[in-house]
């Protein structure tokens, strides 16, 4: 039994959440590991059980309280999914960390894993509450680090930052890029069999920044891919438009995961605005990756973050002519690869080999 510490499950909709259960879902199926959740968000409502899966929760955000639910059935390994802001407003969750101080103190032979899916906010603007509560975030991160036995990220970027942080404590962080959370298609048809449509997936931030950012880049790649509708996956924005150029967008809403997965498999591309250096952390250029599709990120960068190379898993438009359908179908294999070296499945292994070491020593 693992304890997993995550800030929301569904229904709420969250990223972390979909992360953290989809993991649970495949420990147990290959290793028979069963997980016990604990939501760390005190607004969450939700039922206390799913998927047989059970569930406790942190009322107002207690540290005592979280203490008690560890030291409850003494799990061999706790699982923490860290991203600040999901367990505080302000992106700092002191109660969450002096919990687990507690809890290491009291058993120092358990064994703490953090995977952490962000780590502090940086390079924010002076009047924002970030930018003076960045410092706190920081000594929160090292302190993280110095209770974990083992950390992973998915992003180097951020592997990079926890290493300098953790003082000679975890010299190596393991990188582990986010798997889909709407599925992995195993039979895929090629882009010439698929219907000539383009998908926007993800948060209505995300989405509204495309429509209003990124609209001629939009009308352009509708034009070279021959795209007859594009199709609005997630909420509605409310600031939707109708139309980009002469093509039609079809709101589709909220759908569940398998529906998504079979839109996306009918699919010839799906289109994000996303920073270059973080996509190994993005759930949405996951998917389009593991649905083998043509991942087009309006955004350049040449860098080589997580091994994700512009050009080859993805299309810039503004920066690369139009290609051939050879040339795009080569694109769409080379994401699809890249996706399957860690795979749900890949990455399943991994965590358990973790806490197989972990737990030997």
């Amino acid at each position: 039994m693992i304890y997993s510490i995550v800030s929301r499950l569904p229904p709420s909709i969250d990223g972390i959440g979909d992360y953290a259960l989809n993991l649970a879902r495949q420990l147990r199926k290959d290793f028979n590991v069963q997980t016990h959740f604990i939501v760390g968000y005190p607004e969450w409502n939700g039922e206390l059980e799913i998927e047989g899966f059970s569930i406790s929760q942190v009322l107002d955000s207690d540290s005592n309280q979280l203490t008690t639910l560890l030291v409850g059935d003494s799990p061999s390994s706790v699982l923490l999914h860290y991203v600040g802001y999901g367990y505080a407003k302000r992106g700092c969750p002191i109660w969450l960390i002096e919990g687990l101080q507690r809890w290491k103190s009291l058993y120092p032979q358990r064994s703490l894993i953090t995977m952490f899916h962000e780590v502090f906010t940086s390079g924010t603007p002076p009047w924002t509450s970030s930018f003076w509560l960045s410092p706190l975030q920081k000594n929160l991160v090292f302190r993280l680090s110095q209770l974990s036995d083992s950390c992973i990220t998915n992003n180097q970027n951020y592997a990079d930052t926890l290493i300098k942080l953790s003082n000679g404590k975890h010299p190596q962080i393991r990188v582990l890029p986010v798997f889909s959370n709407i599925g992995e298609p195993r039979l895929l048809l090629p882009l010439s069999k698929r219907s000539k449509q383009l998908i926007l997936f993800g948060l209505v931030p995300q989405r509204i920044r495309a429509y209003q950012q990124c609209k001629e880049t939009l009308v352009d790649v509708c034009q070279s891919l021959g795209i007859q509708e594009i199709l609005d996956l997630g909420t509605p924005t409310g600031k939707t438009p109708p139309v980009i150029g002469n093509v039609p967008i079809l709101e589709l809403g909220q759908q569940p995961s398998a529906k998504i997965s079979d839109i996306m498999k009918n699919s010839i591309a799906g289109f994000l605005s996303y920073n270059p250096n973080f996509l190994g952390k993005s759930g949405v250029f996951a998917a389009y990756c593991a649905h083998r599709l043509i991942p087009i990120n309006a955004k350049s960068n040449n860098s080589l973050a997580n091994e994700i190379k512009e050009g080859e898993n993805y299309w810039v438009p503004s920066k690369n002519s139009v290609k051939d359908i050879k040339m795009l179908q080569l694109i769409a294999d080379n994401a699809h690869a890249w996706y399957s070296d860690h795979n749900l499945s890949i990455q399943s292994k991994k965590f358990f080999e973790i806490f197989q070491q972990l737990n030997l020593q």
